[in-house]
């Protein structure tokens, strides 16, 4: 049985065929044209170092958002924003636009040797509460809203405890919060290295390295198979295009601020001080209990770099009667870029802030 489907005529037909979708394939590469990183128009409202504030245009052409208190967008420092907005009919930023919100995001940029020494506080004390007093002064409000997405949403976390005073409501999502889940594969590899040593010897940590890690939490699939997949539809531009974009994005991979990460590394996945409430950033004590504005949680169920428990574990520390979850039926990456991503997380999440 195994040999009749495995015959020398089958062998070369499938091959002859490979081959000629690969042939077709390199006509539809030429045609895609540049790779745009985001595709909303937005403008520059605030800059310093490597940092910049974004306000993005609403594509219907309103001028003035619904919802009066803007919203904040605070990404990783590990990839790039424009995941929010990878493409037209699947952004993230499009659809809060849509609900009625003013979005802003800051765009961490690309770390160099200068910010060798940058720390968390400088980070979240610094760069992040400046963005917000910018957005306090531009629309007149005591208190902005805030979305922190991955690791930008324990950033969110840590400020909103430290400055509860400027944040009216804080949705995290996709977000860690408890570092020591048991099925959190990716704490139970940094625990095992030196982070001392690393950053100490290299200084900022190459985006390529960590971008390797994360690659190899699902090397098969995401070095391997998606490549093989990618032939069934080379002679499909859009379809082309989107997994270009995601490429793009995957491979756009930051260097890491050494101090910063020493800190979120032995801070955060060794010592998981978050949730015993143990961090200080300047002088200031990060508290989740300080937490009293509302709270929108969102998460992925089958999410292999936050497992939902890391990021449900936030309920039982944070100080609010106004607590929500919201449970997309996805991965970390699908989240941001699939079509029912966009059918439910923006609208969820606006829905939620229109309501406060």
């Amino acid at each position: 049985m195994i040999a009749a489907q495995l015959s020398p005529d089958k062998i070369f037909r499938e091959v002859t065929l490979f081959n000629m979708k690969l042939a077709r394939g390199v006509k539809t590469m030429r045609s895609v044209g540049e790779i745009p990183s985001g595709v909303t128009p937005k403008e520059e409202v605030y800059r310093e170092d490597k940092m910049v504030l974004y306000r993005y245009k609403n594509p219907n052409g309103k001028k003035t958002a619904a919802n009066k208190t803007p919203l904040l967008i605070a990404y990783a420092l590990v990839n790039r924003p424009y995941m929010t907005d990878l493409q037209e009919d699947r952004s993230i930023v499009r659809g809060l636009l849509e609900t009625g919100q003013d979005v802003y995001l800051i765009d961490w940029g690309y770390p160099d040797r200068s910010d060798r020494y940058l720390t968390m506080d400088d980070y979240i004390n610094g760069y992040m509460d400046r963005c917000v007093d910018v957005l306090r002064e531009r629309h007149g409000v005591k208190a902005v809203n805030m979305l922190g997405i991955c690791q930008g949403g324990t950033f969110s976390l840590c400020y909103a405890a430290m400055h509860p005073e400027k944040i009216k409501n804080i949705v995290t999502m996709v977000t860690p919060v408890d570092f020591h889940t048991n099925d959190n594969l990716l704490a139970f590899w940094v625990r095992k290295i030196d982070i001392d040593l690393l950053v100490d010897t290299m200084g900022n940590i190459s985006g390529d390295l960590l971008n390797w890690t994360f690659l190899n939490m699902k090397p098969y699939r995401m070095m391997g198979q998606k490549y093989i997949d990618m032939v069934e539809i080379l002679d499909d531009k859009e379809k082309v295009k989107n997994f270009m974009n995601m490429e793009k994005w995957i491979f756009d991979s930051p260097d890491q601020a050494g101090e910063a990460y020493r800190q979120f590394i032995n801070d955060f996945y060794k010592s998981n001080k978050l949730v015993a409430g143990e961090l200080n950033f300047g002088g200031k004590e990060v508290k989740l209990s300080n937490i009293k504005m509302p709270v929108l949680n969102v998460f992925a169920q089958r999410d292999h770099l936050v497992p939902p428990s890391a990021s449900k574990a936030l309920k039982k520390h944070v100080g609010t009667k106004d607590y929500t979850e919201f449970s997309f039926n996805g991965g970390h990456i699908g989240i941001y870029v699939s079509g029912r991503s966009k059918r439910e997380v923006p609208p969820s999440i606006g829905k939620w802030l229109n309501e406060r």
